[in-house]
């Protein structure tokens, strides 16, 4: 049985990983390992529900990469987001898939997808 899924995102430091989600995106750090300059990083972060592993290690996945995280309202989490003056890719949208959207880029270029069902 499978019971969570979790999508490792590649990035090249976790300080600035670190400032970038939990800094901005409001996550918390739940595990660190590695980060001993230059040696590669690897990190959990934490919001609500939502789990995302951030890598340095070769092999972990890409620089732009996505992760789609389902909100209970992207109007409220852009709001948040623009007070902390994260840089917003793609604004609050209805998608012609039913799905209400905002787009994150971290400082990687990798992207966050934040979505609720339509309304």
């Amino acid at each position: 049985m499978i019971d969570q899924v979790i999508p490792v995102l590649h990035v090249t430091s976790a300080r600035v990983a670190e400032v970038f989600y939990c800094g901005q995106l409001g996550f918390r750090r739940v595990f660190p390992l590695g980060e001993v300059p230059p040696g590669p990083c690897y990190m959990g972060v934490v919001r609500d529900g939502a789990v995302i592993h951030l890598s340095s290690h070769a092999g972990d996945g890409v620089v732009g990469g996505v992760a789609y995280l389902v909100v209970d309202s992207v109007d409220l989490l852009h709001e948040e987001l623009a007070r902390k003056r994260v840089p917003i890719h793609l604004g609050p949208t209805d998608q012609t898939w039913g799905m209400r959207e905002m787009y994150v880029r971290d400082p990687d270029g990798n992207t966050i997808r934040f979505g609720q069902p339509g309304r």
